[in-house]
Order: structure tokens, then C-alpha cells, then sequence
């Protein structure tokens, strides 16, 4: 598979919207490519199952941008998945399609869960620890970003040791953005219990998470009047 080749769900293939003066849907720049490229090599070296990243390709195909007068070089990011469908096509897929993948759940996991969606959220959790305690932050943990292999995805926005941000205004920010990955996570445990149609038990996601050293109390807010109640 490859990423930077053009939109998939418009007759364009290219499209610009002004929120930074190069950004182009459907276009990859070089530095994030290249970022994606080895963040995603460092986020596998902790043994955390991710799309395998074979080369970063750079196009001989200038994109013209006439709102800003700027000429870009496309590139495109060559890997390979397990999976080819995120958690975020659901909507595209046929039931058993969903299925076909979420079966081979169990291999990914040692614990004796009935739940699917329990499954994977010791996967993920599990995923989260380990970017954290390595000084990880993958910074867009979406639906988007996620296979139904539970492979995980697009590490541009990402920061490692071995890839610090070169921004400090962006460095300023990623203690904070750790906290903010342990609810992003939640959110996708409920997605996928959601598209399985499973109930979602949350004194067990809760649990899972404190197991891990996540402690999902400590984002507790209460009523100013009445601290006993949310």
C-alpha cells in the first residue's frame, strides 16, 4: 500500500484547504513522510504491531498550488499491512468482513476474555504503555489510525526520543499530550465495542486501564456545590 497518492473519495485528486500554506489533502510532504517513515520503524521496535515501512518515494510530478503560488514535489510512503481496512471503514465493510478480522484477535492476547472488544482493549492499553514508558507519543490515536488487525498507523504527527519534535513551542506541549492519548484510547474501546454491537463494561475497561498504570480517576472532575456528584 502506499500513502500520498491522491484522495480516495472525490473525482479530485488533490484538493487544498488554506489551514497551513503547503497542505494539500490527498498530497504527503517529504518531512512528513520521512517522519512517518522512522517514527513508525521506532514504535515497532518495542514489538507494538504497526504497518511495515518498505521506502519514502519522491515523485517527479510537481503539484502547482495556484492560491499560493507554491510548487510542491509529491511523495509517496510505500508499507505494508495485514489489514487494508481501518477501524474508521466500518461503514464501508460487510459485517463479515469486520468478523473476519476481529477472530484473529485471540492470537494477539493471553488473556481468557469472552468479549471481543475486551481483547482488544488490553491490546491497545497494552500498546500504550509501552509508547509511554519509552518516551512515545503517537499524537492522533483515531479510528483512522488503527487497522481491524489492530496494526496502528501514520506516525507524522508522532514524537519519539530517537525523533524529538523540532519545534519547542511543540515540545512544550507533549507531557500534556500523553495524558490526552489515555482517553483518546478509551474513545477507541468504545468505537469498536460499538461497531461489534458488544456492551461495553466499563468497571473491566476501567480496571484494565489501572492494571496498566493508567488510572482513569485522576480525570475525574466533580460538581463545584456538590463534590459527591459529576
Amino acid at each position: 500500500m502506499s500513502k500520498g497518492n491522491g484522495l480516495a473519495y472525490s473525482e479530485h485528486c488533490f484538493l487544498y484547504t488554506p489551514e497551513m500554506p503547503t497542505d494539500v489533502w490527498g498530497l504527503l510532504l517529504k518531512e512528513d513522510a520521512l517522519r512517518d517513515f522512522f517514527c513508525g520503524q521506532d514504535v515497532q521496535a518495542l514489538g507494538i504491531k504497526t504497518n511495515y515501512m518498505e521506502c519514502v518515494l519522491e515523485l517527479d510530478y510537481p503539484i502547482y498550488i495556484p492560491q499560493t503560488d507554491k510548487v510542491l514535489k509529491p511523495i509517496l510512503l510505500q508499507y505494508n499491512v495485514e489489514c487494508p481496512w481501518r477501524i474508521a471503514d466500518a461503514g464501508f465493510m460487510k459485517p463479515q468482513q469486520i468478523w473476519q478480522e476481529v477472530t484473529k484477535w485471540e492470537r494477539l492476547n493471553d488473556r481468557n476474555y469472552q468479549e471481543e472488544y475486551l481483547i482488544a482493549a488490553n491490546v491497545l492499553i497494552r500498546n500504550l504503555r509501552e509508547m509511554h514508558d519509552k518516551g512515545i507519543l503517537h499524537n492522533a490515536l483515531t479510528y483512522e489510525n488503527l487497522t481491524w488487525a489492530l496494526e496502528l498507523l501514520d506516525f507524522e504527527l508522532c514524537h519519539t526520543p530517537q525523533h524529538p519534535y523540532e519545534k519547542a513551542d511543540y515540545v512544550r506541549h507533549v507531557p500534556t499530550l500523553f495524558d490526552r492519548e489515555v482517553i483518546d484510547t478509551y474513545k477507541l474501546i468504545n468505537y469498536i465495542a460499538g461497531v461489534l454491537n458488544q456492551p461495553v463494561n466499563y468497571s473491566i475497561v476501567d480496571a484494565l486501564f489501572y492494571e496498566y498504570g493508567f488510572d482513569i480517576a485522576k480525570y475525574k472532575v466533580c460538581n463545584h456545590q456538590n463534590p459527591n456528584k459529576y
